[in-house]
């Protein structure tokens, strides 16, 4: 389980990618979209997204001739199992984890 921890807490310590997650939270997004909001190489915004994969945050998808990303809500489970088990954290607040994400989100596009 800790090779688990650790692979989602590395992903999720990239502005990029939590920035990404925040935008999953709409909707299912085509990696072009995705990509649109950042002054990266798609190449780069590629990279991230393999990252987010490989953590089981995200999943791929490819339809027809594009690439869709969907957001792996479930995925953050054990993370917050293994954070409320210090008895420090309160239970995840999913709605106030998503105005966290959006906060960050905006911050980091200049829309906040």
């Amino acid at each position: 389980m800790s090779g688990s921890l650790d692979t989602t807490f590395a992903a999720l310590a990239d502005p990029t990618r939590r920035a990404i997650l925040a935008m999953l939270l709409e909707d299912d997004m085509a990696v072009t979209d995705v990509a649109a909001p950042f002054e990266m190489s798609l190449a780069a915004i590629s990279k991230h997204l393999r990252v987010l994969t490989a953590a089981g945050l995200i999943e791929q998808e490819r339809r027809g001739r594009v690439t869709w990303c969907k957001l792996q809500p479930g995925s953050l489970r054990a993370a917050a199992v293994w954070m409320q088990s210090f008895g420090q954290v309160e239970p995840v607040d999913l709605e106030a984890f998503e105005r966290f994400l959006e906060r960050e989100l905006g911050a980091e596009t200049g829309r906040g």
